[in-house]
């Protein structure tokens, strides 16, 4: 009996165990390696922010300098508290209403997802405050196109605006998994880390927004110079650095992709800036600061869409090329005679949109296979025409969508600043303070 009775117990427990180990099998398990490197991308991105603030309030004149860092910092408080409201819901929730945005009561306050670990081995609050970092940096960007302009109050609520109505959205649209551009043609329209989400978004909306809003007093018959050179090359290092956890961040793993990733991002800033102040000893016969930042700036937008999917020569290319068009972009600005305060447009638009464009032209080919065996056939110029749809949506939906918000919010608060408030500073008129505490700031 006692024999039978054991035996009965170790059959039990050896048809247990496999069940058991299999039931246990089916839950992600964190992955320590990837959870850390994520957890140091998302606040590498975060330091960006006050990196871009450094940046740009380093390049506006002394007596708007915390205004417009303020614009910066504004948006670490406003869209953090709407993206744990609904922005990652609407980004990265099931498609509703005709895939226009996603939506799931889980994501709602971020309530559903307190104990969660996605596939990557992540915990998904990690991921979610990720994705977070990139909604903040996103109007921030845009404020440079109408800085030293611009009503403090009225900043804030257009922010918001354009983080639930354009932002979302488009972020749904290119990196949700039933998104229509994720699924666009073999493997979807490659933006990696946001060339398109981020970059052709802020930038279109900023020179939108730049248009309507009208050029700055006196604008361009007093020289506006920067303040700070200083704080802006400070600035652009910090963003250089954080832009490592932006674009090796998106692979969202800590391995070979992001290595890839890592190291493309290094080679397109470094070729930009060297491309910048080659262009400019040429043509202007000296290589100033702000050329050196500008290029730097220049090769990274063009790189993020690019990163995971070009090889280190792919990037130095894209960042080149990306430096030479800018360029040409913002002697064009110039001609043109429209008020894009810190080129926006200039650099974020347009370096965007050749980052997106021209990383077709070098693919890997273990990516176009890829392709290639998901569609039966795949080639560079179909996924060119995939590129160029996304791209033109992109300018579409921000370009119109952000029109409309400032009009419409134009007739609830007015944008602009009154002429009182630019002939004092924004410094001054919206915080009550003065970056230097200077009596007569210019």
């Amino acid at each position: 009996m006692k024999i039978t009775t054991r035996f009965l117990l170790l059959l039990l427990a050896f048809t247990l165990f496999p069940a058991a180990h299999l039931w246990a099998a089916d839950a992600p398990v964190i992955d320590s390696g990837a959870t850390a490197w994520m957890l140091t991308s998302a606040a590498l991105v975060l330091l960006m922010i006050p990196g871009l603030a450094m940046f740009y309030g380093g390049l506006v004149r002394t007596k708007n300098v915390l205004g417009t860092m303020m614009h910066s910092f504004a948006a670490m408080g406003i869209m953090t508290v709407l993206w744990v409201a609904c922005g990652y819901s609407m980004a990265f929730g099931p498609s509703v209403l005709g895939g226009w945005f996603g939506w799931s009561d889980d994501y709602f306050f971020l309530g559903g997802i307190d104990d969660k670990v996605m596939a990557a081995g992540i915990p998904e609050y990690v991921f979610s405050m990720f994705q977070a970092k990139f909604a903040i940096i996103t109007p921030a960007l845009i404020a440079g196109a109408f800085a030293e302009r611009v009503s403090f109050k009225s900043y804030c609520f257009f922010i918001a605006l354009w983080g639930i109505l354009i932002y979302n959205p488009l972020c749904h649209w290119v990196w949700a998994a039933d998104g229509f551009l994720f699924n666009l043609g073999a493997k979807g329209a490659i933006d990696f880390a946001g060339g398109t989400v981020v970059h052709i978004s802020a930038g279109v909306s900023g020179l939108v927004a730049a248009i309507y809003l009208g050029g700055r007093k006196s604008f361009p018959h007093l020289p506006m110079r920067p303040n700070n050179l200083v704080m802006t090359m400070i600035g652009a290092g910090l963003l250089w650095v954080g832009w490592f956890g932006f674009n090796a961040g998106s692979s969202i793993s800590s391995g070979l992709s992001t290595a890839q990733a890592l190291t493309a991002t290094q080679v397109a800033a470094a070729a930009g800036a060297l491309t910048w102040i080659i262009i400019e000893g040429f043509h202007q016969g000296k290589a100033t600061a702000v050329g050196f930042v500008s290029g730097i700036l220049a090769g990274l937008v063009a790189i993020t869409p690019a990163a995971g999917v070009v090889k280190p020569v792919g990037a130095l290319a894209l960042g080149a090329l990306a430096t030479v068009i800018c360029y040409l972009a913002i002697i064009l600005k110039n001609k043109l005679g429209y008020d894009d305060t810190l080129d926006a447009f200039g650099i974020h638009g347009v370096g965007g949109i050749v980052g997106a464009l021209f990383l077709t032209f070098f693919i890997r080919d273990t990516w176009m296979a890829e392709a290639a065996t998901a569609a039966g056939s795949w080639t560079v110029w179909q996924q060119l025409g995939v590129q160029a749809s996304a791209v033109g949506i992109a300018i579409v939906y921000a370009g119109v969508g952000t029109w409309i918000i400032l009009v419409v919010l134009n007739k609830i608060i007015p944008l602009r600043a009154n002429a009182e408030a630019e002939m004092r500073g924004l410094d001054n008129y919206y915080h009550g303070e003065r970056g230097y505490g200077m009596t007569n700031p210019s």
